[in-house]
């Protein structure tokens, strides 16, 4: 099931030792309250500046940190401490957290940061690293704000988006639901469980033959699927999975790799992280289902043809796919035990 080996991880944890530490090109989504707000990169965001975006920079924390758990004899384990250090302190992580208490700024990284950033908290946890828990400890006051901005958010949200980018609402309560169940949350956990009966649970023959668009690099199917798995038992998940995509080979799109016309192109780059979130998100629905279930074979070959397309296409890639795909990388290869 191509397992994750220290020499993939190392070269995975090249990229974001570098993108993590360069401050520009940077796409910021940044309100501006009024001329004082006109700052930097660096400035707004003293923890989370680089990696071309604030959530990609959070979840470039999360590859070293998970690379470094995994792999204790990782080459990289001193400049990763090195960078945690630099970065992970109590006046950053204010200034992080006040920015989202900042008026006008309710939908900063909302929903898409959010996951991440409560899955980055949950691997600090999980490491053993001498010096983990005080990073993680600098970090709490924004954990604490964005699981309440979480939760506030699952209050008011009518309908799920269905994106097959940032907004997407199953992704994000996947990493989330990860966390609260780590962390016994039971006020979050069930909060997400309660949303994804009421969002999925009723879902039947899902349309995803439109799949995949143009910049996606989620697919809206299988994220709703992947969440549904985390939150139903085996036996229920599977009434419901045999319900939702009740012929895989119907949606071929679906089960066949996205393919990609210029990897230097930002937007169209999204679909190597398309192919390997796709990969997570059907390693995981394959796990949940009884082995002998009609759909292991379809998923079996759709995860190889997946892996295929982008691996290769991670390390080294052009910036825009660069500052990122290496945390989906990290996702495809994952074991349900790591």
């Amino acid at each position: 099931m191509n397992p994750l080996t220290m020499e993939q991880a190392a070269a995975f944890v090249a990229m974001p030792l570098d993108a993590l530490r360069r401050e520009y090109p940077n796409h910021i989504m940044h309100v501006l309250n009024g001329p004082e707000d006109v700052q930097s990169p660096r400035a707004l965001h003293p923890v989370f500046y680089g990696s071309y975006d604030w959530h990609s920079a959070v979840h470039g924390f999360w590859l070293l940190a998970r690379c470094a758990r995994l792999y204790p004899d990782l080459p990289s384990q001193d400049a990763i401490a090195t960078l945690f250090d630099a970065h992970f302190t109590a006046a950053g992580m204010a200034v992080e957290t006040a920015y989202f208490q900042t008026p006008n700024r309710e939908s900063f990284e909302r929903p898409y940061g959010f996951g991440w950033l409560l899955a980055l908290a949950h691997e600090l946890d999980r490491w053993q690293h001498p010096r983990a828990k005080t990073w993680l400890a600098a970090m709490q006051p924004l954990v604490t704000e964005i699981r309440a901005r979480l939760l506030k958010y699952l209050s008011i949200l009518s309908y799920p988006i269905r994106s097959g980018a940032h907004y997407n609402t199953a992704f994000a309560l996947a990493l989330a639901f990860d966390y609260a169940r780590h962390y016994g949350d039971s006020e979050l956990a069930t909060a997400i469980i309660d949303t994804a009966n009421v969002f999925y649970g009723a879902d039947r023959n899902y349309p995803a033959n439109f799949e995949p668009g143009g910049d996606e690099f989620l697919s809206p199917a299988l994220t709703a699927a992947l969440l549904m798995s985390k939150t139903l038992d085996a036996a229920a998940f599977e009434s419901w999975f045999d319900k939702y995509l009740p012929d895989l080979s119907a949606v071929p799109n679906l089960m066949q790799a996205a393919r990609l016309s210029d990897r230097t192109d930002p937007k169209v780059a999204h679909l190597d992280g398309l192919n390997l979130s796709r990969v997570w998100c059907l390693r995981q629905i394959a796990q949940k289902l009884p082995a002998q279930h009609a759909v292991h074979a379809q998923l079996t070959a759709a995860i190889a043809h997946h892996l295929n397309a982008s691996l290769p296409h991670v390390v080294g890639s052009h910036y825009s796919g660069s500052h990122w795909l290496a945390s989906f990388a990290m996702l495809a290869l994952e074991n349900s035990n790591d």
